[in-house]
């Protein structure tokens, strides 16, 4: 999967918006290094922000779990980082586990994670279970 329900644009463009607004980048700032409508990257963020602890926890739970030594990040400056960072721990462990996995990007994994929803009104539906094939 490299494409979210309901978006446009490539789970890399907009991995690279939310990980650049972790980082401290403004909205406009973003759209334009991105070459995307404002309303657009703001969309993005917003929805991510909306249920950043959700996917903090889901994606930290993913990383224990998978992990062959899983080393969870610290907390970060905010809720929204924290989730960006659980994003890309869990793509990191996943990683040491399936090497494979470390040549696509980490929100890539994230959209394959997720079943492509990231982003939509209904998700995370349940709870993980990396047990379950």
């Amino acid at each position: 999967m490299f494409a979210l329900v309901r978006r446009a644009d490539l789970a890399e463009v907009i991995g690279s918006a939310l990980a650049a607004k972790a980082a401290g980048a403004g909205v406009r700032v973003i759209a334009e290094r991105l070459g995307r409508a404002v309303e657009t990257v703001r969309g993005w963020l917003r929805r991510f922000a909306s249920r950043a602890e959700e996917i903090r926890r889901y994606f930290t739970v993913l990383l224990v779990d998978a992990g062959v030594d899983p080393a969870p990040p610290g907390p970060a400056r905010s809720v929204f980082a924290d989730a960006v960072g659980a994003v890309v721990g869990a793509w990191w462990s996943l990683g040491s586990r399936w090497p494979d996995i470390g040549t696509v990007s980490p929100w890539r994994v994230a959209c394959a994670v997720s079943g492509g929803i990231l982003l939509a009104p209904s998700w995370p539906v349940e709870t993980i279970n990396t047990s379950r094939p």
